[in-house]
């Protein structure tokens, strides 16, 4: 069956004061959207430059055509230094890597977001409007979602990098004390009415720093649910979980579920695939 595809653009290069560089930008909206009037939520996408790899397009157009999810506007900003912007807002891993993730928010919320506002038919105050991101993209997206709960409403973390740690692993590394986007969540307030929905890979990486047959990037998922639970947060209902059986680190894997995600966050009907 052919669909008709989402309309693919690309943002005139967009210069952030905050972050001292042009910004990249592509744009995905609905194939109905030069004729409507009506205002759309926003998904925005960290690693917007591997918008093909993770087949976005097509997954969108298919879902539209096929009536499984609201109609949305995606905005996939290119990474730049993402080992620098990329990370918790104000707390650089023990390499010093994200020093300029308060940089990156700042772009998002100051810059990127007041842009899109006036240049596409937004519904940033009553949709449910959400941030994602693979890997690194996706500790980044964590972050900017909880920083911003009034402009998020929900958040995809695939494969996300929640080994982020204020010291190496060693004798003095404690995972109660120095993973840092669970200390972020730890040490703050709830956000009401913030959902969120993490990936994991069984074959994500073979790393398991703790010898319980579990790989760190499971248990680093699982314990950040975990820490998400404590501030009130109710799994299957505001907090969802989707492990891959063999899925990698890999765009590959995160294509696949992308459905999956998309029909949690903005599904016509309750569904969950994971």
């Amino acid at each position: 069956m052919t669909y008709k595809p989402c309309e693919e653009l690309r943002l005139p290069s967009l210069y952030s004061d905050y972050l001292k560089r042009q910004v990249i930008a592509d744009v995905l909206v609905p194939p109905a959207y030069a004729k409507s009037r009506r205002r759309y939520p926003l998904l925005l996408l960290n690693d917007g430059q591997d918008l093909g790899r993770l087949r976005l397009k097509a997954t969108l157009s298919r879902l539209f055509q096929k009536q499984q999810i609201h109609e949305l506007i995606v905005v996939a900003v290119h990474a730049g230094d993402r080992l620098q912007e990329y990370g918790i807002t104000g707390h650089p891993d023990y390499q010093r890597r994200g020093s300029r993730a308060r940089q990156y928010a700042q772009f998002i919320s100051r810059e990127l977001l007041p842009f899109l506002d006036q240049t596409f038919r937004l519904d940033l105050e009553t949709a449910v409007n959400g941030v994602a991101g693979c890997s690194l993209g996706g500790l980044s997206a964590l972050d900017l979602a909880w920083q911003f709960p009034q402009w998020f409403r929900c958040v995809g973390v695939f494969s996300g990098s929640l080994w982020w740690r204020s010291r190496p692993y060693g004798p003095n590394f404690d995972e109660n004390r120095h993973r840092i986007a669970h200390l972020m969540i730890r040490n703050s307030t709830q956000r009401p009415g913030l959902r969120f929905w993490f990936q994991a890979g069984t074959h994500d990486e073979t790393a398991d720093r703790n010898n319980n047959g579990i790989i760190d990037a499971i248990d680093d998922t699982l314990d950040l649910i975990t820490e998400l639970v404590h501030k009130g947060y109710r799994p299957f209902r505001d907090v969802t979980y989707c492990e891959v059986l063999q899925g990698r680190h890999h765009p590959s894997t995160w294509a696949k579920v992308m459905p999956c995600f998309l029909q949690w966050g903005w599904g016509l009907k309750p569904r969950s695939c994971c």
